[in-house]
């Protein structure tokens, strides 16, 4: 048994979105783009900004250090340790 071009209308499917592409152009309806951006990335985006703060402060203390202003207080790195290890 042999049966031929059952459903098969010979229309390209890539033809008929670019027929409806051109016919929007010809109406003057063109679609257009559409770009929303989600809560997580929004967060994301103020992280870096974090970062950029973070990168400026390291900055200054860098140059403390080579410019030799820099001081250690011995007692509050020993207080951040001790609460550090006994939570």
């Amino acid at each position: 048994m042999k049966i031929n071009n059952i459903g098969n209308q010979n229309i390209n499917p890539y033809q008929r979105s670019l027929n409806k592409l051109g016919s929007a152009v010809k109406s003057g309806k063109t679609p257009s783009d559409k770009i929303e951006i989600s809560s997580t990335a929004k967060e994301m985006q103020e992280a870096s900004k974090m970062t950029k703060e973070r990168q400026a402060k390291v900055e200054a203390l860098k140059d403390q250090v080579q410019s030799g202003n820099y001081t250690i207080d011995p007692k509050a790195i020993a207080k951040g340790l001790k609460n550090f290890y006994q939570s």
